[in-house]
């Protein structure tokens, strides 16, 4: 049963117009499948649907052609920036659904157990909820997902064995296992394919029946995983005053934390978050499949493959472990991981969060915000008081589509960490220079006697 071709161009051979495809990637473009991309690109077929975390930039140029019909994603932009994705989704030229992360690798992972529908707490009291069936266990609402299933899956590993069994590397598991299961056709590139035995037993991280093909890398995937900037230490000014800069938001938040705690950090600032722990006895973990990494280094290739969730290079640490995204989300939604930090573009008064999407814009990006929130666990929110045009971020209502109701426990903006006790938020601190009066001042919140 060898499950070897000759090239990418040949695993595909078969793949008509109007296919769907699982593209697995994170990031936007760890572990992202460039051979099979390149390939695709090359075979020219059209009306398609992808399926994925957001296109990777690999993909790009096949939905700038117009070749793609549907998009199933988490993301469809990303810190919203527009693009060629933007201006096809606005003109109708292509159609979307966009699914909280956690969501999708269930929604696959279910159409690959032979499943029909999930129910979940993700999504509770959004849009994406809209039109969808609520059923109440033990008292509590969930929300009825319906499974994925695909004609193909591309997928990235390091290692398989001619039977199709596959080894992932580090962080670089992710979506793949979820994917190639939902496939009717899983393809897996690979660095290195080896004799059957090649691979220990222990290190096959998924079996060769869920795989139908493999093929060699040819395409190196040069494109750094997500390229983050170090946040501006510029602070910003109010009042003729300046605030705390970005990073000493970070570290604030960083000293919010409980010991002995499990912490995920969320896109942007949070993520720096990671930079002030050091030996403290916190435990991160990331969406991607990650527990027990440490502070952001620079160079992509220090550590092979051991990323974040935003997809950036981490450190690990001592007794750092490695799984799918299915895994993770499991961590996330039983309660087991004690805080989440993550950015915001508002809170309101009552504690309710909207990230993931702009007025007026087509699509946005959620990513794992959803299933983040509805954890039941601390939320922590770190953003800029007041955004780029001026207006306030804590506002007495959310104006933006929500990402969760009533669960923020703590903000901390750049003038103040505010906590919320029975409901009501009050000021704890505020920058040198400025007055809890002040502060209030500079939000659309009703001030908090507290």
């Amino acid at each position: 049963m060898d499950k070897v071709y000759e090239s990418p161009a040949a695993a595909i051979a078969d793949l008509q117009d109007g296919a769907s495809i699982a593209l697995s990637s994170f990031g936007p473009s760890a572990g992202s499948p460039a051979s099979l991309l390149t390939a695709l690109y090359e075979r020219g077929s059209r009306k398609l649907t992808f399926v994925g975390n957001g296109v990777p930039p690999m993909a790009a140029p096949i939905v700038e052609d117009g070749r793609v019909r549907h998009l199933i994603m988490s993301f469809t932009a990303r810190g919203g920036q527009g693009g060629p994705t933007d201006t096809l989704l606005s003109s109708g030229q292509m159609t979307f659904e966009l699914v909280p992360q956690g969501t999708l690798v269930e929604r696959l992972r279910a159409g690959g157990a032979g499943l029909g529908a999930i129910y979940t707490p993700t999504a509770l009291n959004t849009r994406i909820a809209d039109g969808k069936d609520i059923r109440y266990f033990d008292g509590k609402p969930y929300l009825l997902e319906t499974a994925i299933r695909v004609d193909y899956a591309f997928v990235a590993a390091h290692r398989a064995d001619r039977l199709g069994n596959i080894e992932f590397r580090g962080s670089n598991r992710h979506l793949g296992p979820s994917f190639a299961k939902a496939a009717r056709v899983a393809i897996v590139e690979v660095d290195e394919i080896v004799e059957p035995g090649g691979i220990p037993p222990e290190r096959i991280d998924l079996p060769g029946i869920f795989v139908a093909r493999v093929v060699r890398k040819t395409v190196a995937n040069t494109l750094p995983k997500y390229r983050q900037r170090r946040p501006a230490e510029v602070p910003h000014e109010y009042n003729g005053k300046v605030g705390w800069t970005r990073m000493q938001v970070a570290e604030i938040a960083a000293n919010l934390l409980p010991e002995p705690a499990y912490v995920n950090l969320g896109l942007g600032i949070p993520s720096y978050v990671s930079s002030f722990i050091a030996d403290r006895d916190i435990t991160l973990q990331g969406e991607n499949g990650i527990l027990g990494y440490g502070e952001i280094v620079d160079d992509d290739e220090r550590y092979p493959d051991v990323f974040n969730a935003s997809g950036v290079s981490v450190t690990p640490r001592a007794g750092i472990s490695y799984f799918d995204s299915v895994t993770s989300f499991e961590m996330l939604r039983s309660g087991r991981v004690d805080v989440v930090v993550l950015g915001a573009y508002q809170v309101d008064a009552e504690g309710s969060i909207a990230n993931w999407a702009l007025p007026g814009r087509i699509g946005g990006g959620i990513g794992g915000a959803m299933d983040l929130v509805a954890s039941g666990r601390t939320v922590i929110v770190l953003m800029d008081h007041r955004d780029a045009n001026g207006r306030a971020k804590l506002v007495q209502r959310c104006t933006y589509p929500l990402t969760g109701k009533a669960c923020v426990d703590i903000v901390v903006t750049d003038l103040a960490v505010f906590r919320r006790r029975d409901g009501v938020f009050g000021i704890e601190s505020v920058a040198p220079g400025f007055t809890a009066e002040e502060v209030w001042a500079l939000t659309d919140i009703n001030p908090s006697p507290c």
